[in-house]
C-alpha cells in the first residue's frame, strides 16, 4: 500500500492568481483542500490611523488608494459620512455626476475582474479584451482629474469641478499611423459627456463580446460550475454583500434599499443568481456591467439638459475660485484657513455606505469637535469574502482555489488598511 500523508503548502503570497499579497496555507490531502488558511496584513498602510491625524480633506486622497481598482467609490463613502455629520446637500447635478462616475468605476472594477479572473482559470484574450474598454474609462477619469487613478474628485459639498469640455486627443506617433489616429480620435472630438455616451453606445456590444468567448464556454463551466457554492442562507451569515451575496440569490442592494445620491429617479434592474457557485456569480457581474451602464446613459442625457454648480458656495467647506482668490483678500483667507487647518465637524458618530462595486463599503467616522477625526472605521467588503475562503474551498481540487480567489474579487488593499 502507498503511504498517504497530507501536505502543506504555501500559495502565494507572490502567486500570480493571488490578486495581491494573500499568503494562503493549504492542507491537502493528495490534491483535495482539506484546510485552507488565509494569512494576510501584508500590505498594510495604516490607513485609518492616518486619516485620523490629518484634516478632513487631505484623506480623501487615502481612500483612493484602499480598493485601487474601484478608486471614486471609496471616497464617496468618505465624502458622504462627512456631508451627513456636517448636514450638507451637495447641488443635484454633483450627485448625478458622482452617481455616473460611480457606474463607470464599476465597470472598470468588473472589466479587471473578469480579465484576471480570466486568465486565472486559463483563458487568455479575455485580459486584452477587457484592458481595451478599461482605456476609454481610464481617460474619462484623466479628463475630470488629470489622473488615471487616484482621482481625488469628490469633494465634501460636490465635485472638485465640472465635466471638461473638450478631451485630450491621441497625437501621431511612430507606433501610429495618421489613418489610425484619426479613427481613435473620431469620439474624442467633442465634450467629456460626448465621449462617455459614445462609449455606452459601443459598451453593449463589447459585453456580447465577452459572453460570446465565456458564457458557454465548455472549459468555462467546467472550471467555475459547481464551484465554491455558498447557499443563500450562509451568504447572509457570513456578511457577504454585493454581486457575492446576489450571485446566491439574495435580492439585496444599497443603491435600491437605502438610496443615496440620486440613485432612486434612476431605472436599472437588480441582477441576482440562481445556484451561488462561481459561474452564477459571474453572470451577476457580466448583467451588472450592462445596468451600469443604462444608469451612465440615463446620467449623461441629465447632465447634458441640466447645467448648473457642482460645488456648494459655502466658502467655509468649498474652496473659492482661483480668479476670486487672487483678487479678493476675503477669499484668500478662506483659501489660506480651508487648506492648512480644514474645517471642524460638528461632535457626533456616523456611519455610511454604499454599494461598491465589491459589495458594502461603509465607513463609520466619529467626531469630537476638532478638524480631524477622532476614528474612523473602514467596512472593506472584501475582508467579510475572504473569511469565508476557507469553507468554499473544502474538499474542492487544488486548482479551484484559483477560481474561487478569482470570484470572490479580491483586493487588499482595502483588507489590510
Amino acid at each position: 500500500m502507498a503511504e498517504i500523508r497530507n501536505y502543506t503548502m504555501n500559495f502565494g503570497p507572490q502567486h500570480p492568481a493571488a490578486h495581491g499579497v494573500l499568503r494562503l496555507i493549504l492542507e491537502l490531502d493528495g490534491e483535495v483542500i482539506q484546510r485552507a488558511d488565509p494569512h494576510v496584513g501584508l500590505l498594510h498602510r495604516g490607513t485609518e490611523k492616518l486619516a485620523e491625524s490629518k484634516p478632513f480633506n487631505q484623506s480623501i486622497g487615502y481612500m483612493d488608494r484602499l480598493d485601487y481598482v474601484s478608486m471614486m467609490c471609496n471616497e464617496h463613502s468618505y465624502v458622504l459620512a462627512i456631508e451627513k455629520l456636517l448636514g450638507i446637500t451637495p447641488p443635484v447635478r454633483a450627485q448625478y455626476i458622482r452617481v455616473m462616475f460611480d457606474e463607470i468605476t464599476r465597470i472598470l472594477n468588473h472589466l479587471l475582474w473578469l480579465g484576471a479572473h480570466a486568465l486565472d482559470v486559463g483563458a487568455m484574450s479575455m485580459f486584452l479584451y477587457a484592458f481595451r474598454e478599461r482605456e476609454d474609462l481610464m481617460d474619462c477619469y484623466e479628463a475630470v482629474s488629470g489622473t488615471r487613478m487616484h482621482a481625488t474628485y469628490y469633494r465634501p459639498g460636490g465635485v472638485y469641478r465640472d465635466l471638461p469640455q473638450a478631451m485630450p486627443q491621441y497625437k501621431p506617433s511612430k507606433w501610429r499611423k495618421d489613418k489610425e489616429i484619426k479613427k481613435i480620435n473620431a469620439a474624442r472630438q467633442g465634450s467629456l459627456l460626448e465621449f462617455i455616451e459614445d462609449f455606452t453606445q459601443r459598451f453593449p456590444g463589447c459585453v456580447d463580446e465577452y459572453e460570446t468567448l465565456l458564457t458557454d464556454n465548455r472549459i468555462w463551466k467546467q472550471r467555475t460550475v459547481n464551484i465554491g457554492v455558498v447557499s443563500p442562507e450562509r451568504a447572509l451569515q457570513l456578511g457577504f454583500t454585493g454581486p457575492m451575496l446576489r450571485g446566491s440569490g439574495v435580492e439585496w442592494d444599497l443603491r435600491r434599499k437605502q438610496p443615496y445620491e440620486v440613485y432612486d429617479e434612476l431605472e436599472f434592474d437588480i441582477p441576482v443568481g440562481v445556484n451561488g457557485d462561481c459561474y452564477d456569480r459571474y453572470l451577476v457581474r457580466i448583467e451588472e456591467m450592462r445596468q451600469s451602464n443604462h444608469i451612465i446613459k440615463q446620467c449623461v442625457d441629465w447632465l447634458k439638459k441640466n447645467p448648473g454648480s457642482v460645488m456648494l458656495d459655502d466658502h467655509k467647506i468649498a474652496p473659492p475660485s482661483r480668479a476670486e482668490m487672487k483678487d479678493d483678500m476675503e477669499s484668500l483667507i478662506h483659501h489660506f484657513k480651508l487648506f492648512t487647518e480644514g474645517y471642524c465637524l460638528p461632535p457626533g458618530e456616523v456611519y455610511c455606505a454604499i454599494e461598491h462595486p465589491k459589495g458594502e463599503f461603509g465607513i463609520y467616522l466619529v467626531s469630537d469637535g476638532a478638524n480631524k477625526p477622532y476614528r474612523i472605521k473602514i467596512r472593506a467588503p472584501g475582508f467579510a469574502h475572504l473569511a469565508s475562503l476557507d469553507e468554499m474551498v473544502k474538499g474542492h481540487m487544488l486548482a479551484d482555489v484559483v477560481a474561487v480567489i478569482g470570484t470572490q474579487d479580491i483586493v487588499f488593499g482595502e483588507i489590510d488598511r
